[in-house]
């Protein structure tokens, strides 16, 4: 089921359902780069630059070879170390994860955030959707997190959509077709 403002950019949730948020871009280039850029430990870290309360990423390191339950840390721009777990790793189609480890403020309203990648060949190049849930604390602190969603989280994924597709129309960052 999805939310009333799933249709579009900056989802969020229903007083059912968890805190949403979508970005969505079309990239020009083959799903199979695309993929591999959102799942580079080296490249994408430069890609997510954060905005407004949400960092941007210094580093991702692979704590074991990228597959289904495999472990990275994902050290940001505010000191802090966040640890994603591979739920779904299907390339070129599917990347998904589990993100814990906030720090407060963030922690005192979220328990776990989880990232679904989604890649798709279409005739301008790829498109991608990108959608976190979290999972929050208290069912009282749906609308903060929902808000900061919107004013933060989704203008992060989708100015990193935008520093992604920028990076896959460098010839060096593509996949021939």
């Amino acid at each position: 089921m999805l939310s009333p403002m799933d249709a579009g950019p900056g989802a969020r949730d229903t007083v059912a359902m968890h805190p949403t948020c979508t970005a969505r871009a079309n990239l020009p280039c083959r799903a199979e780069a695309a993929f591999d850029l959102s799942a580079d430990p080296a490249r994408f870290p430069t890609l997510f630059r954060g905005y407004g309360l949400i960092p941007s990423i210094r580093s991702i390191t692979l704590l074991s070879p990228l597959a289904v339950g495999c472990t990275r840390r994902v050290a940001n721009s505010d000191g802090s170390v966040l640890t994603e777990c591979v739920t779904a790793l299907d390339r070129p189609g599917l990347h998904a994860y589990t993100l814990s480890g906030f720090r407060p403020p963030f922690s005192w309203l979220v328990r776990l955030g989880e990232a679904r990648w989604a890649f798709t060949d279409d005739a301008r190049g790829c498109a991608v959707e990108w959608r976190y849930t979290f999972t929050p604390r208290v069912p009282l602190s749906r609308p903060v997190v929902a808000l900061l969603l919107r004013c933060c989280m989704q203008p992060a994924m989708q100015r990193c959509l935008q520093a992604m597709g920028e990076a896959a129309s460098r010839p060096a960052d593509t996949v021939a077709s």
